[in-house]
């Protein structure tokens, strides 16, 4: 025998239901009359990690946490940085570390990130380089490029208007590989609608760059800075800077840093801290071969720092074991690092939405029927 109900049950279930549907009535007065305004924002970029802005964001506060890590890691082996000696000697107390533990590449890359150019010595490693694809102010400088020019060649060939401009003053020419595309080892989705043409894009001077100007009638060979062959070239950005310019970087870097100021900062040197507002480099990405050879710890941290508050965050990094294998029992001192810039906008870090591929061009009516027919 089924439980009898009270009525009273019955009653509030009916009125429950009577308020659902009350609530529910497009015209119902029980409805409130607030109607939300639409969302409006700017395009943001997706990335695999979502909006590229939070990515980025994201990644700071990974980065910032790892400076502080840095701090602490100084205070154990230091305690100050004149104590910090760049590999330890194989003797008791044995530190666990060498100097490339102080710099990590903590930030993450909020694109994919892909060797490009050759396995071994001559590929770098970059982050979102699909970014440049079709970009079409693209302008790359590859400043003490070696012979081995894979990297810029697949570089060109999977982007569509990306300018080259080329500086190596122990190079008569521009490389060969840059205008020879048989031997790039690229398969037809990695270049997706190119590959493309090289010609015309190559800007080679046999120039070196340096943290100063010696390019009169009397110097043999002639050099120049960052800032000066950006002034000379009418380029404001760059959107891929390689540097490769064994042990003139530090020089060279420091000299295009302080020159980014309004008032002519001179050249960064560790007489002074580096001051909290560091202007702003003109540089999306920075793929960079280190030499230590031998720098003392003190002056390339405080280097280090410039880059830093310049906008620059490690993203990769790469010991060279080339250099290792051929000069044994020496120490690990070539290292390569990719930078990206957090501060200057740029189609890496900032929601700057690069112009989607070119329509393929439409075909005349009668030329579709006369191949058809």
């Amino acid at each position: 025998m089924l439980p009898r109900r009270h009525p009273r049950y019955t009653i509030l279930l009916g009125l429950l239901l009577l308020g659902t549907l009350a609530l529910l009535l497009p015209d119902s007065p029980l409805r409130s009359s607030y109607t939300p305004r639409p969302h409006i924002s700017t395009p943001h970029v997706q990335t695999e990690t979502g909006v590229l802005s939070a990515s980025v964001q994201r990644a700071e506060r990974v980065y910032q946490r790892m400076l502080r890590m840095r701090e602490r890691l100084i205070t154990k082996y230091g305690p100050r940085p004149e104590n910090i000696v760049l590999f330890p000697p194989d003797k008791d107390p044995w530190p666990a570390y060498t100097v490339w533990d102080f710099f990590p590449p903590a930030f993450n890359c909020p694109h994919e990130i892909e060797r490009v150019g050759a396995l071994g010595d001559g590929g770098k490693w970059v982050c979102g380089l699909s970014r440049l694809r079709h970009k079409e102010d693209c302008v790359i400088y590859s400043v003490g490029s070696p012979a081995d020019a894979s990297f810029e060649a697949e570089v060109l060939a999977r982007t569509e208007f990306c300018q080259l401009f080329l500086y190596d003053p122990s190079s008569s020419s521009a490389p060969r590989a840059l205008t020879r595309q048989d031997n790039l080892d690229l398969a037809p989705e990695d270049v997706e609608d190119g590959p493309w043409d090289a010609h015309g894009r190559v800007h080679f001077k046999r120039w070196g760059v340096a943290g100063w100007e010696a390019h009169g009638p009397d110097d043999k060979v002639k050099l120049y800075t960052l800032q000066s062959l950006m002034k000379a070239n009418g380029h404001t950005h760059i959107d891929l800077l390689k540097v490769d310019l064994e042990g003139w970087e530090f020089d060279a870097l420091s000299t295009f840093v302080a020159a980014q100021s309004p008032n002519g900062l001179p050249p960064y040197t560790t007489a002074a801290p580096v001051p909290e507002d560091v202007p702003m480099l003109p540089v999306g990405q920075m793929l960079l071969e280190l030499h230590l050879w031998g720098r003392p710890f003190p002056d390339l941290l405080h280097w280090w720092t410039v880059l830093e508050r310049a906008g620059l965050r490690a993203t990769a990094s790469e010991p060279n074991l080339v250099y290792q294998n051929y000069n044994r029992g020496q120490s690990s001192e070539l290292a390569d690092y990719t930078f990206v810039n957090v501060r200057t906008p740029n189609v890496f870090t900032s929601e700057l939405t690069p112009p989607p591929p070119p329509p393929a061009p439409a075909r005349d009516e009668e030329e579709v029927v006369s191949k058809e027919s």
